[in-house]
């Protein structure tokens, strides 16, 4: 196990987040499902208790903790990107699994996880700074799924 491993709460479905994950994204994986030894506050002995995944190549273990805390966009996943045809992909897959929609590239998983879907065009060009920095911005605050081709037109001027 990694030394440092990001917990993700879930109500009770870790096991089918981190294979959903594993589907979707490159270099994931769901590395081991751990059942619960002995009765819960929100489970019963032989339970899914945790799971261990790798998303993105970040170690992950999601807690079937059950409904006591809920996701919020204070976590979130940031996927960058290289196209257009990635950022759909990714996009289309959290939103198309019964996820949500939200804006400025941000969209929820089905579980409640935020995730942020990024194109690495938005970002290089918010590294530039100045007027190039805000035109891109103002036209990413304008859209949920990011469009390359608009953020590279905004960068262009």
């Amino acid at each position: 196990m990694a030394k440092n491993t990001i917990c993700v709460w879930y109500d009770k479905d870790a096991e089918a987040a981190a294979r959903f994950y594993a589907e979707v994204f490159p270099d994931s994986a769901v590395h081991a499902v751990h059942h619960a030894p002995g009765d819960y506050p929100s489970g019963k002995k032989g339970d899914v208790l945790t799971v261990d995944f790798t998303v993105a190549g970040i170690s992950c273990i999601g807690l079937n903790g059950g409904p006591a805390f809920k996701q919020t966009e204070a976590f979130s996943f940031m996927i960058t990107t290289e196209d257009q045809d990635e950022t759909d992909r990714y996009w289309n897959a959290i939103v198309g699994n019964g996820g949500q929609e939200s804006a400025c590239g941000w969209c929820k998983d089905k579980w409640g996880v935020s995730w942020q879907i990024t194109p690495r065009v938005l970002l290089e060009a918010m590294a530039a700074g100045g007027a190039e920095a805000k035109r891109a911005f103002d036209v990413m605050m304008t859209m949920k799924k990011i469009d390359v081709a608009k953020i590279e037109a905004a960068r262009r001027g």
